[in-house]
């Protein structure tokens, strides 16, 4: 009889709280995803293979960028992209995030979710102050802050067996973006380089916020905060949205795609891979996305690399393909 009652039990008991698969090592406490979020079993080739399709998305986000901004002013289209964002996932997934939200506190996610979101502010008005060849190397400057940030945080360390993979990385960073560009070192550089300690941040952050929050909810509130920043700063510094009168169908056409591929896909793609992968590795592989760029802006801008630039180029697809051969240093640790 006994027996029975404890069957019983255990079938009225459903197991609400599921492992996932990447376990940050801070507290010495094992991590678990929270009540009712779906565990997630990726590998870490599959989120290599992630973050490469996230370098896609946002490598033919950035050409088409520039013809947006031609119509729309920066901080105005920011909004509405984010805006648009926040309404497909609340239609898609409305019931998951809120029920997501419910098994969260605020202080889970809101640091990784304002570091993304800053990011994107500043790293928009350094383009308006400088070259973009000189903001694409220092923002890509991410790959080598993340594992900086890190052993700064949380007294991680890494095998140096990568440090090679990333000094190789700055230098074909350098050549791809037409040797640094760098003529001076003003606001805009400074902006560029605030822009990748935030988003070393938001990768190393976010995998933190991670054991508590699971992805989809994750990257709600990243949208959400991004929204809001988006939208204070039009008003502020654009008259709001009049400038979006002038929209044309294509350049709608374009925020709908900035929406839909680079911010929900974007956003759900990291997220999703930062549970498999350790921050690092992802900041790593995301120095592809220059190379994305580079592709697309061929074949729509007909802008064409020099010598040092493919050999750049080159050199940066190398080192991602040779740190997807490499195992990991531990569960998922930074």
């Amino acid at each position: 009889m006994e027996k029975q009652s404890e069957i019983a039990l255990a079938e009225d008991v459903p197991n609400k709280i599921s492992p996932i698969a990447c376990k940050p090592e801070s507290g010495g406490a094992e991590a678990t995803a929270v009540e009712g979020a779906p565990s997630l079993r990726l590998t870490p080739r599959l989120a290599i293979g992630l973050i490469l399709l996230q370098s896609l998305f946002f490598g033919l986000g950035d050409p088409i960028s520039k013809e947006a901004y031609h119509v729309v002013p920066v901080y105005a289209l920011l909004s509405m992209r984010y805006l648009l964002t926040l309404l497909i996932l609340f239609l898609f997934a409305g019931k998951r995030i809120v029920a997501g939200l419910r098994r969260c506190r605020v202080r889970d996610w809101i640091a990784s979710s304002l570091c993304i979101a800053c990011a994107h502010m500043s790293g928009n008005v350094a383009i308006k102050l400088t070259a973009a060849t000189s903001v694409a190397f220092l923002r890509s400057l991410c790959t080598v802050m993340t594992p900086l940030l890190v052993l700064l945080l949380f007294r991680r360390k890494y095998s140096r067996k990568h440090i090679p993979i990333q000094i190789l990385v700055v230098l074909g960073l350098y050549l791809l973006c037409g040797l640094g560009g760098l003529s001076g070192f003003g606001a805009g550089e400074m902006l560029s380089l605030l822009t990748a300690l935030l988003l070393a941040g938001s990768l190393v952050l976010g995998q933190e916020s991670l054991s508590r929050v699971d992805p989809l909810t994750l990257s709600a509130v990243q949208t959400a905060t991004a929204a809001v920043m988006g939208t204070a700063c039009a008003f502020l510094f654009d008259g709001g949205w009049t400038s979006l009168s002038a929209v044309t169908p294509r350049i709608w056409g374009i925020i709908v795609y900035l929406a839909i591929a680079c911010t929900v896909g974007g956003f759900l793609l990291q997220n999703a891979a930062l549970t498999a992968v350790s921050a690092r590795t992802v900041a790593l592989v995301q120095s592809i996305c220059p190379v994305m760029t580079a592709l697309f802006s061929f074949f729509l801008l007909g802008e064409r690399l020099s010598a040092p630039g493919l050999l750049g180029a080159g050199i940066i697809v190398a080192c991602v393909a040779g740190e997807s051969l490499l195992p990991e240093d531990g569960p998922c640790n930074p």
